[in-house]
This record gives C-alpha cells, sequence and structure tokens, in this order.
C-alpha cells in the first residue's frame, strides 16, 4: 500500500464556524438597527367642554367646562422634565377651540385645525409625530372615529360621551396599539 499523497488542497475546517458567527453578527446588527428605530407615538384625546346650553349651532362650553379647560393645560404644563406635547390638533367647533385656549396660551403651541366632520386620519396624525406625544381635542364622534382608527376597530367598543375622559394611545411603530381610558 502506498502512503497518501500530500494533497493540495486543504480542507477548510473552521469555515462552517466562521460563516455562523459571521450571520449571527449580521442578524445582530439589524435586530439592533431594528429595535433603534421602533418608536412609540402618544395619541391623547380629549374631549370638548360641555355646551353652554342655548339655541345656536355652534354653542360656546360652559362655566364647568372651562374649569376642565384650565385642568387639561395644567396637566400638560411645561414643568421639569419629560411629558412636553410635540403637536396639538383642534377641531373647528367653537367649544373646542374655547378648551383649546387655555393651553395654546401655556404652551405657546399652535394648534392644527381639523374639521368635526372629517376626524384626523390616524395615519397622517401618527406620520406626522412619529415619536411624539400629540393631544386632539373635538367632539365624542369624531374622537370616537379616531380612537377605532388608531387602537382598531373591534378593540374599542362604543362608549358614552364623557368630557372627564382621556384617552391615551400608544402606538408603537411594532406591534399592536394600547389605550388607557383615564379620568381628569
Amino acid at each position: 500500500m502506498e502512503p497518501p499523497g500530500i494533497t493540495r488542497h486543504r480542507r477548510p475546517f473552521l469555515a462552517p464556524l466562521w460563516v455562523t458567527f459571521l450571520a449571527l453578527l449580521i442578524a445582530a446588527a439589524i435586530a439592533y438597527t431594528v429595535y433603534r428605530g421602533a418608536a412609540i407615538t402618544v395619541v391623547v384625546l380629549a374631549s370638548a367642554g360641555e355646551k353652554d346650553p342655548g339655541t345656536i349651532d355652534d354653542p360656546p362650553i360652559s362655566a364647568e367646562g372651562e374649569r376642565r379647560a384650565q385642568r387639561l393645560a395644567q396637566m400638560f404644563a411645561p414643568g421639569g422634565g419629560p411629558g412636553r406635547l410635540d403637536a396639538l390638533y383642534v377641531s373647528g367647533e367653537r367649544r373646542a377651540q374655547q378648551t383649546a385656549a387655555p393651553l395654546e396660551e401655556l404652551l405657546h403651541l399652535v394648534p392644527t385645525i381639523y374639521d368635526a366632520r372629517e376626524a384626523p386620519a390616524a395615519a397622517s396624525v401618527l406620520h406626522a409625530h412619529e415619536g411624539g406625544t400629540v393631544l386632539v381635542i373635538g367632539g365624542a364622534a369624531a374622537l370616537q372615529q379616531l380612537l377605532r382608527q388608531l387602537a382598531g376597530a373591534g378593540s374599542v367598543a362604543e362608549v358614552p360621551a364623557d368630557p372627564d375622559l382621556l384617552y391615551i394611545v400608544s402606538v408603537p411603530s411594532f406591534g399592536r396599539p394600547h389605550v388607557l381610558r383615564l379620568k381628569y
């Protein structure tokens, strides 16, 4: 028997290990990039103050509604730390604009006015303020429509219009949104 001859080609013994290590490194870099790019947009929905009883089409808010507007402004008052608003959306109704007035003065925010019959599309609000915090003030019907768009049609049941309720919707880039009902 003849001894085996010297082969010219070495077998790549460690190649499978290096390829596996390289694939894991690339997967970790992609996961880190996706994780760092993920953002959570917080949308706070507040109902306009109650109507002042009257017969006109667009009545002003009542005295109780003015007190609620002041309370809402104090909730979002600038303080030392996180929790600032990035944008303010207000419907064209007089009571919604009167509800937002103390907040506008306190925060020096210019509100984006939207038509109450056409609630702002959730996609446009989320896209324009990705990773930020947005306050939307409007009538009960418009807010219910926006809440259904943000949280999904089946996840929110029809609730009675209560001006004391705030809906806080956190919408992550990945995953499903979460809704928190808060009485203020």
